[in-house]
């Protein structure tokens, strides 16, 4: 049967054929905005040549536009060369040629969700991905993608490759720093907010990287074992939250194998679930070098080879060898035009068309303040005793360690940002040129402000003992590539402990891409955690230590106390050489984080949601009633104290009876920011996703909510003091798939 937006198509092309035929300009339908992305996208396809269709499938990275001059021109035409080195981006992450005579853009791609990756480019940094979900409020990562989004596009980008929502399920990840927090619902709604900005700025961007890519060390070659029931209740469910949210254009898929299969040549990833579940309508692109095939790639699911297109030793990264699986009929003619029309949908349906690319000048000041301001709702207070924070009526305050004098660290790899003035490189590692030192210099101008390095625990002590407040910064690297320590590196710890013994007033404000070992921790009376704050990180920091800002971030992961703790006590592949196939079991499923912790009963460093205030807030009234097959849920949260803060409330849910199928004795179910000065009170409304009290079924591809008796806990951490109240919920079975609501 033929569909109505295949005859919207034919009856495009027969009228520009007619058009053309008695001299009139032909009539782009594809280009007439009245029409859905759809329609557009098939009237696209129709008026293409193959080889227009070829261009649009394979993508050249910054390497392969360097060197596509020396590929034969039976695989790339000199014409085509020519244009690809004219028109891409110098030094961005990538670019697909687009159709000039159709009026279809080029996708010129950059890195990444911190911000825009190119050494030639100055750009804004934000937080991390970490430290914004650290915020716990959504608006926070809506302006910062916004903002990185704009810097995007001004600088000649119509596609961004963020954001990154896998879960923290190993704790050492080196990129941890570039995902959303290790529990789905968060992790989800905070990348879904970050695509939603990046995306107001008419250009598309990419979730990543799916899936279940957790973990750095042998990324290229790991092959993760895990159950559907497992993926879809932890990192699946996380993807899904975060494009029902974000709707981004593309979608990333990752370098490691998933139950024996690419993941960008797996049917059940890309074809059962994204583009059959989901409904998901845009397109999938390649991570760099994690294609492997060419037909059976494009048969199970990916759309577009990004990345090294026609290098030497990538046979199958070539128009010949599409033409060639075409000519065999290893490929149809209908699964090259869907790939195509994929692409063709999320460069119409998000703009990227109708609204060109043109580079333009960028305020990098007011960009800095959007950051600032992201950093300030993130940081997250983890102990101040005897209120030693906000600093009051301080003479003097040595700083010590972490090279505050110079900046705040950064993350390495495809999100390392090149910020105004260029970076500060210090044991090859990048630090943004925002000294925390400067700025408590200037918050507090009237204290005694002395430095030292840290380089010698025994001097560094003299110096804190001298002073009325010790401030150490330490700081851990994170990077793509390979898996960092949960150990703070070189001599901090005993740097930390030395000047904890010599001035009891000792504050340590922790820089890091994740979570960290703190064996010093029952002796200093203050932690900060800043994670890596962004390109006014240190602006930040003293703010909140001055009490300019009253901190309100709380933890999107666990930290553990010990190694002994984690699931995977060591890294699969740790070690070995690089692309050694290396297997690892998730046999923990969906239960991780705060749930591996309790389900085990381990009692953490710091537990996930919790984060301190200069104020106290109470909450109360708790009520909770069926609204359908979700719960909705309704609370008050007073300001007990005399500051203006901001709480955040975490709702959490169980079945009150033993359920086989629930990973962990509670879920995150739902969340809220609020604002309230002092002795105010707001009553706060939630719905509770049925999903997060549903179980999923492979057999029958169903999520269903046994019926019971369901618990509705609310705190301001998982391990917090929580007051709960019950709803009975009937039984209730519904399918994975959108489609069939």
């Amino acid at each position: 049967m033929v569909s109505k937006l295949a005859l919207v198509a034919s009856a495009a092309m027969a009228l520009c054929l007619s058009a053309e035929a008695i001299g009139q300009p032909a009539v782009s339908p594809w280009l007439d905005r009245s029409l859905t992305p759809e329609a557009r996208a098939r009237a696209a396809v129709a008026a293409m040549t193959l080889d227009e269709k070829l261009r649009l499938i394979f993508g050249y990275s910054d390497q392969a536009v360097t060197e596509v001059s020396k590929v034969p021109d039976d695989i790339v035409s000199p014409e085509l060369k020519a244009y690809v080195q004219s028109r891409a981006v110098k030094g961005s992450a990538g670019f697909v040629p687009g159709v000039p005579r159709l009026g279809i853009p080029d996708q010129t791609q950059t890195d990444a969700s911190i911000g825009v990756r190119n050494s030639l480019i100055p750009s804004t940094a934000l937080p991390s991905s970490l430290a914004t979900a650290a915020s716990f409020d959504p608006e926070v990562s809506r302006a910062g993608g916004a903002m990185i989004g704009a810097e995007a596009r001004a600088t000649g980008h119509n596609t961004m490759l963020s954001g990154g929502v896998n879960l923290a399920r190993e704790p050492r990840n080196g990129r941890n720093f570039e995902y959303t927090g290790e529990d789905p619902l968060l992790a989800g709604t905070m990348a879904g907010a970050l695509i939603e900005g990046i995306q107001s700025n008419n250009i598309i961007s990419t979730i990543k990287h799916y899936a279940v890519n957790d973990q750095e060390t042998q990324r290229t070659s790991l092959d993760v074992t895990i159950s559907a029931e497992g993926m879809r209740q932890s990192d699946l469910l996380a993807f899904e939250l975060a494009i029902e949210r974000g709707k981004p254009g593309s979608v990333m898929c990752s370098y490691n194998l998933i139950n024996g299969r690419w993941g960008c040549e797996n049917d059940y990833l890309l074809n059962t679930v994204l583009k059959g579940d989901w409904d998901f309508k845009g397109f999938v692109m390649s991570d760099w070098g994690a294609v492997h095939s060419t037909a059976p790639a494009a048969n199970n699911g990916l759309d577009q080879f990004t990345g090294f297109c026609c290098v030497a030793d990538k046979p199958w990264f070539a128009p010949p060898q599409i033409k060639a699986a075409l000519q065999t009929g290893q490929i149809s003619q209908a699964r090259l035009d869907d790939m195509v029309e994929r692409i063709l949908w999320a460069l119409f349906a998000k703009g990227a068309v109708d609204n060109p690319i043109k580079v333009t000048p960028i305020d990098y000041a007011a960009h800095a303040v959007v950051s600032q301001k992201a950093a300030e709702e993130s940081l997250v207070l983890l102990k101040n005793d005897g209120d030693l924070l906000p600093l009051r009526g301080v003479k003097s305050i040595a700083i010590i360690g972490g090279n505050s004098d110079k900046g705040v660290i950064a993350g390495g790899g495809s999100s390392d940002v090149t910020p105004i003035g260029g970076a500060i490189m210090i044991d090859e590692h990048t630090f943004l040129p925002s000294a925390p030192l400067a700025e408590i210099k200037r918050e507090l101008p009237r204290a005694r402000i002395d430095f030292d390095a840290g380089a010698d625990p025994a001097t560094a002590a003299s110096a804190a003992a001298s002073s009325d407040v010790a401030i150490v910064f330490v700081t851990q690297h994170d990077s793509e590539g390979y898996d960092g320590k949960l150990e703070l590196s070189g001599n901090q710890d005993a740097l930390v402990a030395a000047v904890a013994r010599a001035n009891p007033r000792t504050i340590v404000v922790v820089e890091s891409g994740g979570a960290v070992f703190m064996p010093w921790a029952p002796q200093v009376p203050v932690i900060l955690e800043a994670f890596f704050p962004g390109i006014r990180g240190g602006a930040a920091i003293a703010r909140v230590l001055t009490g300019k800002v009253n901190p309100s971030g709380h933890l999107p992961i666990t930290f553990p106390a010990s190694a002994d703790q984690l699931a995977h006590p060591i890294l699969p592949g740790l070690g070995q050489p690089n692309e050694t196939p290396v297997h690892v079991t998730y046999d923990e499923g969906a239960t991780i984080g705060y749930k591996w912790y309790e389900a085990k009963g381990y009692r953490p460093l710091f537990s996930f949601g919790y984060g301190l205030s200069y104020t106290r807030f109470g909450l109360s009234t708790l009520t909770a009633q069926q609204d359908g097959r979700a719960i909705h849920a309704s609370f008050s949260m007073r300001n007990m104290g005399k500051r203006e803060g901001k709480g955040v409330a975490q709702i959490y849910v169980a079945p009150t009876g033993k359920d086989a199928g629930w990973e962990a004795p509670k879920r995150l179910g739902a969340f809220a920011k609020v604002d309230l000065k002092p002795g105010q009170t707001k009553r706060v409304d939630v719905i509770i996703d049925p999903r997060l009290l549903a179980t999923y079924e492979a057999a029958g591809n169903n999520w269903r909510i046994k019926a019971g008796t369901y618990r509705v806990m609310l705190g301001q951490s998982s391990d917090g003091d929580l007051q709960s109240t019950d709803v009975t919920l009937p039984e209730a079975s519904w399918s994975a798939a959108i489609a069939a609501e």
